[in-house]
């Protein structure tokens, strides 16, 4: 596996804490697909491989585990590897293009500070589907909900770079306080096309403040720390639902999973003609 090369960053952290963990290889040109998946399991969160370009007109590619399987895309894995070559100085410049399996993606480093770079990438307009009566039953069922439990909104699935499903809950504290079932969420999921329940309670409508969990359909645990790929779904899920205005302030999405680590993660819509046509996706990083 190579443990020296590996580098382990907490991703989207909240006041220098909290934060989800994700392993890198900044050079992993010579590992097979086996190998990375074998590094995802050893540590058992999703990891990022940076090698040269594949494809031309890019700067990058990445690649992303998890230890069940590969993914197209992860969110906070390419910020979190943006910002550790950025950190060794080996990043080709502030503005990079990277290969991924679900398309391009545009990193924005900001390189005034090396040793506390900041980064955003760029994701696509999202889609909103609303879910049909028996698929929001089966959420409801697969969550131990009651009807009463979320709001009078529908459950959505979104999507950018996967699918993600919205359960837009009444409550903070019964946010808070669900318990999953890893076999009956992967179940549900497989039954409603998406790859991960993500219930969400409004913090501050005015300040643009949200909190979420993401459990996901099967990457070999039961719960993300914080994922931004689902924040960058649940915003166009919050203007799709008139839950906030639309402008490019930031969406600030704090996770608090069961271990109780607090994540912060930042999503700035834009638009064009008045119509939304992508987003930047960031947050903050540091070493574990």
């Amino acid at each position: 596996m190579r443990p020296a090369q590996i580098e382990i960053v907490n991703v989207f952290t909240h006041n220098g804490q909290g934060g989800n963990p994700c392993p890198i290889m900044v050079d992993a040109s010579e590992l097979s697909s086996e190998e990375m998946r074998a590094i995802a399991a050893h540590h058992g969160h999703e990891s990022a491989f940076v090698t040269a370009a594949l494809s031309e007109g890019f700067d990058y590619t990445f690649r992303f585990y998890v230890p069940r399987h590969e993914m197209e895309m992860c969110g906070h894995a390419t910020i979190g590897a943006l910002w550790l070559l950025a950190a060794q100085g080996v990043l080709k410049g502030p503005h990079v293009r990277i290969d991924t399996r679900s398309g391009p993606v545009s990193g924005f480093v900001d390189l005034v500070s090396r040793d506390n770079p900041s980064v955003e990438i760029t994701q696509p307009a999202g889609r909103v589907f609303d879910l049909s009566r028996d698929g929001e039953a089966e959420v409801l069922r697969t969550l131990g909900l009651a009807r009463a439990d979320p709001l009078d909104l529908p459950i959505q699935n979104a999507i950018t770079s996967r699918v993600k499903t919205l359960i837009p809950m009444r409550l903070v504290e019964r946010l808070n306080a669900l318990d999953m079932n890893t076999a009956l969420i992967e179940a549900c999921c497989t039954r409603i096309g998406s790859t991960g329940l993500y219930p969400y309670a409004i913090e501050s409508r005015d300040k643009r403040t949200f909190e979420a969990r993401q459990f996901p359909k099967s990457s070999g645990y039961p719960e993300d720390a914080a994922t931004g790929i689902a924040a960058t779904a649940l915003s166009f899920g919050l203007l799709r639902n008139a839950l906030i205005d639309a402008n490019d302030a930031p969406i600030r999405s704090a996770a608090r999973p069961n271990d109780g680590r607090l994540s912060e993660i930042r999503v700035r819509l834009g638009f064009s003609g008045g119509r939304a046509i992508g987003c930047l996706l960031g947050g903050t990083v540091g070493r574990a």
